[in-house]
């Protein structure tokens, strides 16, 4: 269970000539108390509709992230049948930057049911930039206690294209969590796992 809420650190590359991944004015942007954003995947597309009123701060972050092209090229690197689907990015110039600012902790609104979104965490203020799928209704995720802090608030669920969300592929299963080229050498991980989906571009939906 505690592999669920490992914070991945990822080697990358952060080019001076890119457009900016990053800037501090970024997270002080409120999102809307409703929004939706739009997943194109190499299995397909998913629309996830976010509630803030569930986990204010969360809602912000996911806004943010998604505003700013977070999420493109993001893996999916963690796929287990029956449990959930977990994304992350692979720049770790950039998330180190957004963890600089952190999301404070909110307690469980909405369970962790089919579809619904939540941040992985690894203990007080970790909610970050790692969000996972529940791929099925998964109550123990609403109380579980780690380090003082309980359960995963979900604050948006797949309204669209949950048949695209379950046919990422899974047949790693919980092999790549413990494969050290996750966190030092992404090119490395990707070569040992090469069938593993990603995120080709996410964008807030109108």
């Amino acid at each position: 269970m505690k592999k669920l809420i490992v914070v991945l650190l990822f080697a990358g590359l952060w080019s001076c000539n890119d457009s900016p991944k990053f800037k501090p004015e970024w997270t002080t942007e409120p999102s809307p108390e409703t929004f939706a954003a739009t997943f194109e995947t190499t299995k397909g597309t998913f629309e996830i509709e976010v509630e803030r009123n569930l986990s204010p701060k969360a809602a912000d972050r996911l806004y943010q992230l998604v505003k700013h092209g977070y999420y493109d090229n993001a893996i999916f690197y963690r796929v287990v049948p029956g449990f959930v689907a977990q994304f992350g990015n692979t720049d770790t110039l950039v998330m180190n930057q957004w963890r600089k600012v952190k999301i404070p902790d909110e307690p469980v609104i909405q369970g962790n049911v089919r579809g619904t979104v939540s941040f992985a965490r690894s203990g007080k203020e970790t909610r970050d930039l790692e969000l996972f799928i529940n791929l099925n209704d998964n109550p123990v995720l609403d109380t579980l206690d780690f380090e003082g802090v309980k359960g995963f608030p979900t604050f948006g669920k797949v309204t669209k294209g949950m048949e695209t969300v379950e046919k990422l592929y899974s047949g790693y299963g919980e092999t790549t969590m413990s494969n050290e080229n996750l966190y030092l050498n992404p090119s490395g991980f990707l070569q040992t796992y090469p069938k593993l989906d990603k995120i080709i571009k996410a964008y807030l939906t109108k």
